[in-house]
């Protein structure tokens, strides 16, 4: 299964200049100050209409809470001066039940940045598809079942969303053929025994029902304060052999991302990962939809990470703050990473670093 996106591996060593200028820095903060994200999740609403069995921000409680859109309309602008090249749309809460959402897609491709949508679907709208459908590079929809059953089990709703959201993608789907737009729209399943049957079933729905892109299948990774511990356990070895089965129901114009690398690292653990995160506080962050800035996203309501809230400053002011310089020294110095989620979003990076950092290639000179 080509995975023409990278999403089981990382795209860091497409930025060599970012890359470059962080390990110049090494120690010195007037050097690392300056090195500011390449991406940016925000999470634009706080509550969501969907509880997930597996959802790993359960412990911040679905606050009714949302990001100022007056307020991002100055701040992206900074942040694409300074550095930043996308921002994904997700977080802690559903981002289309924003109502101010398309002024916010709009003000962040005004900006020059990349913007892209994780969303559960069911509340895309006839204006979200004509507005902001043409400015985003794409959107995955966690879409957790082949059956509105086990889609209503594991979302822990009601079956018709389940057809709604079928009835949304195919809208965009079909807005995107008869504009010529080159959105790229996909779902994604997080793999959990409730659906493990349902994944070839979900994968034609997918290709034959709706005409997506891709689909990913992907595993479990227990949050470090998640209330939900009931995939804490779970062995991701049975579910290996699914690769080959999703294998076949790939054409030219679709693709299941079975994340098998991701799973094969769950099954290993913690044997054989870098001794410390190197990722952090540098190559990416995350706006609560409190406005409040985090170096690492599975350390949320952590204050060890909290580097400051856009509705009070600048992203400038936060970035290279005294906050922040405090981060780095804690993941340098005192962070047990074997304490950190495993798969985090920027372990793949943090292996890439690592191996530059170290030297770790033998003959690494013979090119």
């Amino acid at each position: 299964m080509a995975d023409v996106y990278r999403i089981d591996s990382h795209k860091l060593g497409f930025h060599p200049r970012r890359v470059a200028d962080y390990l110049d820095a090494g120690d010195d903060w007037r050097k690392a100050s300056k090195i500011y994200p390449i991406y940016v999740e925000i999470s634009p609403f706080g509550a969501c209409n969907h509880r997930c069995t597996f959802c790993a921000v359960d412990y911040i409680g679905y606050q009714q809470r949302s990001l100022d859109p007056e307020m991002l309309a100055v701040r992206l602008p900074e942040m694409a001066r300074l550095g930043v090249k996308s921002v994904m749309y997700s977080g802690e809460g559903e981002p289309l039940l924003h109502k101010g959402i398309n002024a916010i897609v709009a003000a962040t491709k005004e900006a020059g940045i990349d913007v892209a949508f994780t969303t559960n679907g069911v509340p895309i709208t006839e204006r979200f598809v004509e507005r902001s459908l043409p400015l985003i590079s794409w959107i995955k929809v966690s879409f957790n079942a082949g059956t509105p059953a086990t889609y209503a089990r594991v979302h822990r709703t009601r079956e018709r969303d389940f057809h709604r959201v079928l009835r949304n993608l195919r809208r965009m789907v079909e807005s995107r053929r008869a504009r010529g737009l080159d959105c790229t729209i996909g779902a994604q399943s997080l793999l959990v025994p409730e659906n493990a049957t349902e994944m070839v079933t979900l994968a034609r729905v997918c290709r034959d029902q709706i005409g997506l892109d891709y689909l990913v299948v992907k595993p479990y990774s227990q949050h470090c304060f998640s209330e939900t511990h009931v995939y804490r356990e779970i062995d991701y070895a049975p579910y290996l052999s699914l690769e080959a089965s999703l294998a076949d129901e790939c054409r030219d114009d679709f693709k299941v991302v079975f994340r098998g690398h991701t799973m094969r690292k769950h099954v290993e653990g913690n044997n054989g990962r870098y001794p410390r995160c190197q990722a952090t506080p540098f190559f990416w962050a995350y706006v609560m939809a409190s406005g409040e800035v985090y170096s690492c996203s599975a350390y949320l309501s952590d204050e060890r990470f909290a580097l400051g809230n856009l509705n009070e400053q600048s992203f400038q002011s936060i970035w290279e703050g005294e906050r922040r310089r405090r981060n780095l020294q804690l993941v340098r110095q005192g962070l047990d990473i074997h304490h950190c989620r495993l798969n985090c979003r920027m372990d793949e990076v943090n292996r890439y670093l690592h191996q530059v950092k170290s030297e770790a290639v033998p003959h690494m000179n013979f090119i």
